[in-house]
């Protein structure tokens, strides 16, 4: 063993070689100037080489280097032996190539005061190409963390790393201001001993950390958390569920609950739908809509993107409040879902009539008594038998029509192809009567399923429900179970009269919804970018993507074209009269289409791709169109026209030449 004393930026410190190790070990501190700070290497070395040495990353030489060797979970780092607050990190790739700089992207700073960074919260997350030299990024965190590291970026290359140094002084610190990745919280979990999370039947135990309101409130407690979701499941970005060790409202949320989910908006490429659906709802008045807030997720140091923190849906305050049930309640409360997945579920039964199958969701499968089963199962037959073979009067005595009819109204305004795929529906105690909701799961609405695109084209040209659409699934009969209800003027007219009362009254216009699509892109910029580089996915098809706009900006642009058409659509197909000039103000800049004997007239207040459709469907014009006006020959009969600008805004309109 050789020791050997140094005194370097006012502070004292001894070097020991031992049997090949060096170990930076602190000594003695004088003051907070923010020095280079020194310790223990430590480090998770996956390459299986004795040539990749951990000290290249700590020898200030930027020719030498540590390597990540392709797989995921290499890192390197420090103990500091005690507790410093970290004021800037410096790091530098391999710098004999230019591309060594993109294989640091994503990668994570870390601080932990457990030796197995179980308690870890992220300093900072490489954004761009590292430059090939020494990159200076400072940290603004006051917490006191013995133990740093940086994780290498989950890619399928090698990574290299020649240099890492962390700055800071000693002290303990507090929690006054943590590090965000970006202007989201930060949520940051932790399973034991890194266990991939690969079941959505089995919990593994892990701890959670979340930094947000600008990083100045901190979450933590030990979690259970596992996978869920259905087609969701099967994207390599997963969704999970998550279960705290303690009640909580989490961040501030309603429901004071152990049991979350993060939402994985993979095939989402606004990652904003179920917000816009879950915001509409809110305008609707619906009794429970689950809240979401846009988080940015780091899982066992790999930045895994951006997704959506929302209630797991179940019974109780403040989210779905009905009766909780004893052993000797019997008529209520019950939790229900109409649902194309029952058969994966332990408590699940077909109705009668119609075959739709249905999921006990609570009592939950290990409580509820067999009298309980048999009660609503018996219940829900005696819905579907009236809507089958009575009249209104008879099932709207066990169905809350409002709550059907603003359900019916949220997902048509989404377009979402999922509605009758899965319906959640609550009964409450000695009250006959069922309530539709929440809405839940809208990867698939804001024209975004290629089995239903152009949803307002052929509206146009149906005058359609999307639910009622040939190419749109549901579970069991449950379509045949909704139009039987729609056939009634009674509903159609309470329809009516609730779209009605909400336009009127200012709760849903072109300019609202419009706005909340601005706030959410404004909100969500700084972290599409990152979730975009972590999952590169903007130029696939995903799912059942009908389009690729090819960038966030041109995503946002066509999921606000399809609200102003889907509003002025449900418009004429609900009868309602726009009196105020909303509609001038917010399409001013819109083009204009209309017709006369045996000639379109289209005026255009910027260029635009124009595209002219039979009402059958078929091509019979296509070409791109300046600015001004224009004039095109056409024969007698209905057409569709279709016109695009260079943001990807589409706008149709339903013509008759005569």
């Amino acid at each position: 063993m050789i020791t050997l004393l140094k005194r370097k930026n006012a502070e004292l410190f001894r070097v020991v070689f031992c049997s090949g190790w060096l170990l930076w070990m602190t000594w003695t501190a004088y003051g907070q100037t923010d020095d280079e700070l020194t310790g223990i290497i430590i480090f998770r070395d996956q390459c299986d080489n004795e040539m990749n040495l951990e000290i290249n990353a700590f020898d200030d030489d930027i020719n030498t280097y540590f390597t990540s060797c392709q797989t995921f979970g290499t890192w390197i780092g420090l103990d500091l032996l005690n507790k410093h607050v970290i004021t800037k990190v410096v790091y530098c790739p391999r710098i004999d190539q230019d591309y060594y700089g993109s294989r640091l992207l994503l990668g994570v700073f870390e601080g932990a005061n457990q030796a197995d960074f179980g308690d870890a919260i992220p300093l900072f997350i490489i954004k761009e190409d590292a430059e090939l030299t020494l990159n200076e990024q400072e940290i603004a965190c006051t917490r006191g963390f013995r133990y740093v590291r940086f994780v290498f970026p989950n890619i399928p290359y090698n990574s290299y790393l020649s240099e890492l140094k962390f700055y800071g002084y000693p002290d303990e610190g507090d929690d006054s201001l943590l590090p965000q990745l970006t202007n989201l919280p930060t949520i940051s979990i932790k399973t034991v001993e890194n266990e991939a999370i690969v079941s959505k039947e089995n919990f593994i135990k892990g701890i959670v950390s979340i930094v947000y309101n600008n990083g100045q409130r901190f979450f933590s407690d030990s979690i259970e958390i596992r996978g869920r979701g259905n087609s969701s499941w099967t994207f390599p970005k997963k969704p999970y569920r998550m279960r705290l060790q303690t009640s909580t409202q989490l961040m501030g949320l309603p429901a004071r609950a152990r049991n979350w989910t993060l939402i994985n908006n993979y095939d989402d490429k606004t990652l904003m739908r179920n917000t816009l659906a879950y915001d509409f709802s809110r305008k609707m008045e619906m009794t429970y809509t689950s809240p979401c807030i846009s988080v940015d997720v780091v899982l066992n140091g790999d930045y895994v993107g951006n997704y959506q923190l929302s209630d797991h849906v179940d019974v109780r305050r403040n989210r779905v409040d009905i009766e909780e049930m004893s052993a000797y309640d019997v008529t209520g409360g019950y939790f229900i879902e109409i649902d194309a997945y029952a058969q994966s579920s332990k408590k699940w039964f077909f109705s009668n009539t119609y075959q739709i199958p249905i999921t006990i969701k609570y009592p939950d499968d290990e409580d509820i008594t067999p009298d309980q089963e048999q009660y609503i199962i018996g219940h829900v037959n005696k819905l579907t038998n009236a809507v089958y073979n009575q009249t209104l009067s008879d099932f709207g005595s066990l169905m809350e029509i409002e709550s059907y009819i603003r359900h019916f109204l949220i997902n048509e305004f989404a377009g979402n192809t999922d509605t009758f795929w899965s319906i959640f529906m609550s009964k409450k105690r000695d009250d006959d009567k069922f309530y539709f909701g929440p809405v839940w799961d809208f990867n698939l609405g804001f024209e975004n399923d290629s089995r239903t695109y152009p949803i307002n084209e052929h509206a146009a040209a149906t005058n359609e429900w999307v639910g009622f659409s040939l190419a749109n699934h549901a579970a069991g009969q449950t379509k045949a179970f909704i139009t039987k209800i729609m056939s009634y003027v009674e509903v159609q007219n309470k329809m009516k009269e609730i779209y009605a009362y909400y336009r009127s009254e200012g709760k849903i216009t072109r300019q609202n919804m419009i706005a909340v699509v601005d706030s959410c892109a404004t909100l969500l910029q700084q972290s599409q970018d990152l979730n975009f580089k972590r999952w590169p996915v903007m130029n696939q098809f995903i799912f059942y993507n009908p389009v690729i706009h090819g960038s966030f900006e041109a995503e946002v642009a066509n999921v606000k074209t399809y609200i102003r058409e889907r509003l002025n659509w449900m418009d004429q197909k609900l009868e309602y009269e726009d009196v105020s000039n909303e509609r001038s103000l917010d399409d001013n800049m819109a083009p204009v289409v209309q017709t006369n004997r045996n000639m379109f007239h289209i005026h255009l207040t910027e260029p635009y791709k124009l595209a002219i459709y039979q009402i059958s469907g078929t091509l019979t014009h296509k070409e791109s169109l300046d600015q001004g006006d224009h004039r095109l020959p056409a024969e007698k009969g209905f057409y569709i026209v279709a016109l695009t600008n260079s943001r990807s805004e589409r706008y149709t309109f339903k013509c008759v030449v005569p």
